[in-house]
């Protein structure tokens, strides 16, 4: 009656669930250990996370960059690498903003947004295509790579905003200069939600297409499942990879473009607060699927925004939601042992 493509979904529908159950049960016992009730917690978390309109638009705000930045993670992964450089983008991605947005005075508003997130998407693509390159030139480990180049871009931007970029006038924590106050990006009409969320969206949406309902999407499914298969083909191996990471690595960039055009207006240590890292959790979670991405960043902004609520509640650290999505991850990970040996699904799609 069905496909086999809705039992694929389903299956990885099921293990998910199954992750995030499982999950919740050690993350009940944990807040335990603190003498607080695991279901007092539970509740806070769906009230600082979407119960209110106030809460359901935090969630949304933080969703935004999550969508671009999970990204970076997702469409390499379909060509079969593990990039986990989605902070260094992201961080690239809000230097470049800055260093073009503050030479835009003149632009009007359409143009100068989108000059700076051509820059911003540009700079963090080619940040992450550099990794790939690397990988498939030279042999180097694209997650070893990735995860050491986003320590050379903190470093970068400690350097810039303390130094080179430095606006002398913000005394409280080096900042670098701003961007023209007339290029910063307002709300959604109706919601107190950056247009950033549509831009994520909007993101998700055509990466979706195009690795689900094209060519080049096809040829890298076929590479990221089977490597000799695609070199036997006659596949650009080495092309598509790096485009892949270009890709991946410019939804990272773009997420740092708007969270200096939608919310700090300048770079600092702010753009530095693990959503390159939480990105990593949503691709996995979503299976690098892109339109779930968007879902399942909802659902990781969602706990990201309770963190707040549950430190005023009950005196948890503000880390507490970190320790949440660090058990989600490594549950996730050990359940990906899982696809393709459940019975259930083995039957259904044969």
């Amino acid at each position: 009656m069905f496909g086999a493509a809705f039992y694929r979904a389903l299956e990885a529908v099921s293990i998910n669930t199954a992750a995030l159950l499982v999950t919740l049960v050690g993350f009940g016992v944990f807040v335990a250990m603190f003498g607080v009730d695991p279901f007092d917690v539970f509740y806070v978390l769906y009230l600082g996370g979407f119960a209110t309109r106030i809460s359901i638009e935090s969630t949304l705000t933080l969703a935004a960059p999550l969508m671009l930045a999970a990204l970076c993670t997702a469409i390499p992964a379909r060509a079969g690498l593990l990039v986990i450089g989605g902070e260094g983008a992201l961080v690239i991605g809000g230097v470049v903003t800055v260093l073009v947005g503050v030479h835009l005075a003149e632009a009007p508003f359409a143009v100068g947004v989108a000059i700076m997130g051509l820059a911003g998407a540009a700079a963090g693509g080619l940040w992450i295509g550099a990794a790939g390159a690397l990988r498939q030139l030279r042999g180097v480990n694209e997650t070893i790579c990735t995860l050491l180049m986003n320590y050379i871009a903190i470093a970068i931007l400690n350097h810039l905003v303390s130094g080179p970029m430095r606006d002398s006038a913000q005394v409280l924590k080096a900042s670098s200069w701003s961007i023209p106050e007339h290029l910063m990006v307002g709300s959604l009409p109706g919601l107190d939600v950056h247009w950033g969320l549509t831009v994520g969206i909007v993101a998700c949406v055509v990466l979706y297409v195009v690795m689900r309902r094209s060519t080049f999407g096809f040829a890298v499914d076929v590479l990221g499942g089977n490597q000799r298969a695609a070199q036997m083909v006659g596949l650009p191996i080495n092309r598509m990879v790096i485009v892949c990471c270009i890709l991946g690595g410019a939804g990272a960039g773009l997420a740092g473009t708007m969270e200096i055009v939608a919310v700090h207006g300048f770079a600092s240590d702010s753009l530095v607060v693990g959503f390159g890292y939480a990105g990593i959790l949503i691709a996995f979670l979503a299976r690098q699927n892109p339109l779930a991405i968007v879902f399942v960043a909802i659902l990781v902004g969602g706990i990201s925004a309770s963190g707040g609520l549950l430190q005023r509640r009950f005196d948890l650290p503000d880390a507490t939601t970190a320790v949440l999505q660090g058990m989600l991850f490594v549950v996730v990970l050990a359940s990906n042992a899982l696809y393709g040996r459940l019975k259930l699904f083995q039957a259904a799609q044969a």
